[in-house]
């Protein structure tokens, strides 16, 4: 593990204008720098880089963080790469927590891998392009197939020599240990005699890299030239420390940007189908490389985006083994769409005998749901046969029985009805009996009837502070039309803790007290408090706790700091290891700057002093979250009583009105 020292010292180093300038071309704008998004395709720019705060934001689609955040939102790099590219670049010695000898040396080997890996690529690919037998046989192969030369070097696409031991040597020869070139199955090592015998793995074939999603080469695929009917067309590294064919996906690391840019990712089979959509202008595209598709697969894609379009061949049989693809994908919560080819046609024919307009309108024309995609392949067997529709009928719903989302579920069970003409509620009993069966791991509680009840969550347990008491809570209606409000003033007091969390103010408490005739009144009490601490009290007294995740971990490293330095450090929080955290709070700082110079500096409109304003706003933030859980709290029991849930108590629903009518007096409202 990097130590927080690396890491620290990457922060103070590091430049954001700097790292992003090499992404992006920024112009500079009074403090500011300004270019187009590299997420989307405008042609206004909209990304806005702020060197003072070391900051950045993406209009256009609201992402926005620190160096880090951004390197693994358009490089797609894990926590730790970001920090190493970053450490390579500003030229800082990677600094490692104290680990076992065991673990270094285990750290140690699989680094020696990478090593003789990355070699293996560049010698590969040298012969291709520059030695006699590489242009000849491999370089020729790959233009036969109608490969640019652009392309053969965008992949890293190599020979390896028809000799039995010509890559051993030249990699014993630059001091390769022999144990990786054999962990990695580069060199097969056969023992016996007085010597051992050394064997290239891939001798006489073409060579197709695998990359990691931050590009660092895993293992090969290797295509054999001849026409030896005893040998593999295809053969791939062995499983090793650093290459695990179940969990790769050949064309990721090419394909990355544009997957999270265009929001879907292309599905294929093979290395030469990824290549040749590449060529054609189609770069969201990855193949599971001749493998059954795996959860962990799925999961990478996930990484980048929640949309897969699998490309099935003209094959039918082979279309008909791929199905259980698309059931892994709607297990995992992805949504999943189908093309198809014409008969004896796949991705990689089908894209070099079309031009690249035409490719992609194939794509979008013939991309279909996978419930009408199911249908078109096997209705024709069973249109005539009752049995076997009944038994289509049920393929798919356990299609639909494994999408975790009960939404989701009941709109394709609609969507499956009207397309084979049968009742929706056979379908729904259908689909109960599979859930209750466990079939797919989702809750066999799920409520099947429509609409679907949604449970309001009962995290509030009071609402005291002030003077003010509430009753304990019991409703737990449907509160869908209050969630927003919550989430909204849930992030307004974030904004406010980030922006004035360290100010000490002047604040007003009304309590009860007694005139000199024992009338009751309220008294005015002034005290000075930083505006941290008079949320943080109050939040505490009313035991609230925050609905929306992002808010509560955000909240969380708040009060952290609170209980550590007694003050709020934004650098802090902007290097927060949680990137949706750090991500949150860039956003909150460059909206806040843009808001103030778009509305006020331009418009030479003079800012009150925030100090008049602030015990107002903090008050406001306080009281109108409170109101806002009674209400829904009302609503919830109220909703219940309706549904014969619980029994009618109207003490407790007076106790409720009462208090939200004098919260609604306090921020002066009317009721």
């Amino acid at each position: 593990m990097i130590t927080q020292y690396t890491i620290d010292k990457v922060f103070d180093v590091a430049r954001v204008e700097e790292v992003i300038g090499e992404f992006v071309q920024l112009k500079k704008t009074g403090s500011n720098f300004k270019g187009l998004s590299p997420f989307t395709d405008e042609k206004t720019p909209s990304f806005v880089v702020s060197p003072v705060k070391q900051i950045w934001k993406d209009f256009s689609t609201g992402k926005g963080g620190n160096s880090v955040s951004f390197l693994m939102e358009h490089e797609h790099y894990t926590y730790p790469e970001a920090i190493k590219w970053l450490a390579k670049k500003y030229n800082i010695e990677i600094e490692e927590t104290e680990q076992s000898d065991e673990q270094k040396q285990q750290l140690n080997e699989r680094e020696s891998m990478f090593l003789v890996s990355k070699f293996a690529k560049d010698y590969f690919h040298d012969l291709l392009l520059n030695s006699q037998a590489g242009r000849a046989i491999g370089l020729s192969y790959f233009k036969e197939r109608g490969f640019r030369e652009d392309i053969i070097q965008k992949f890293d696409l190599g020979y390896c020599k028809d000799e039995w031991d010509n890559f051993t040597k030249a990699a014993l020869a630059k001091g390769y240990d022999l144990k990786y070139l054999k962990e990695t199955g580069l060199t097969i090592v056969k023992e016996g005699g007085t010597q051992d015998k050394k064997f290239d793995r891939f001798k006489g074939r073409v060579m197709f890299p695998i990359h990691s999603m931050s590009g660092r080469i895993l293992g090969f695929g290797g295509r054999i030239l001849t026409n030896d009917k005893k040998a593999a067309k295809y053969l791939n590294s062995p499983e090793s420390d650093i290459y695990h064919k179940s969990k790769i996906l050949y064309g990721l690391y090419h394909a990355k940007k544009e997957i999270a840019k265009l929001d879907n990712c292309f599905l294929v089979e093979g290395y030469t189908d990824v290549i040749s959509f590449h060529q054609s202008g189609v770069e969201n595209v990855v193949a599971s490389s001749g493998t059954a598709l795996t959860p962990d697969q799925i999961r990478l894609i996930n990484r980048l985006t929640k949309n897969i379009t699998v490309l099935f061949d003209g094959d039918a049989a082979g279309i008909r083994a791929s199905l259980r693809g698309i059931d892994l994908i709607l297990e995992q919560g992805l949504n999943v769409r189908v093309v198809s080819f014409p008969e004896g046609e796949d991705p990689d024919s089908f894209a070099k005998a079309h031009s690249s307009a035409e490719l992609k309108k194939h794509l979008e024309d013939k991309a279909q749901d996978f419930i009408e995609f199911k249908v078109s392949l096997l209705m024709e067997d069973a249109q005539n046969d009752p049995v076997k529709k009944a038994g289509l009928i049920r393929d798919i719903v356990t299609s639909i029985s494994k999408i975790p989302d009960g939404i989701q579920r009941e709109v394709y069970v609609q969507e499956c009805a009207r397309i084979m003409d049968i009742s929706e509620q056979v379908l729904f009993s259908e689909l109960a009996q599979l859930l209750q069966r466990g079939s797919t791991g989702t809750s066999s509680k799920s409520n099947l009837s429509r609409p679907n009840r949604v449970s309001a969550s009962d995290d509030v347990n009071s609402t005291k502070g002030k003077g003010l008491e509430v009753l304990r809570a019991k409703g737990k209606g449907k509160q869908t039309h209050n969630i927003d409000q919550v989430s909204i003033l849930e992030k307004e007091i974030i904004r406010i803790l980030l922006l004035y969390g360290n100010e000490i103010v002047d604040f007003i408490n009304w309590v009860d007290a007694h005139d000199k005739y024992g009338k009751p009144i309220l008294e005015k009490e002034e005290y000075q408090s930083t505006v941290f601490n008079e949320l943080y009290l109050n939040l505490q007294e009313d035991e609230i706790e925050f609905s929306n995740e992002l808010f509560k971990l955000t909240y969380h490293a708040l009060v952290n700091q609170l209980n550590q330095r007694e003050k709020i450090v934004i650098d802090e929080l902007i290097m927060h290891e949680n990137m949706e955290v750090s991500g949150l709070v860039t956003n909150i700082l460059m909206d806040e700057e843009r808001y103030i110079l778009s509305n006020w500096e331009k418009k030479e409109v003079r800012i009150t002093a925030i100090e008049k304003l602030l015990p107002k706003l903090v008050t406001d933030a306080i009281l109108n979250l409170r109101r806002v859980l009674i209400d829904k709290k009302i609503k919830g029991v109220m909703e219940d009583i309706r549904n014969e849930v619980i029994e009618v108590d109207l003490e407790e629903i007076n106790n409720y009105n009462t208090l939200r009518n004098l919260l609604s007096e306090k921020l002066n409202r009317v009721v």
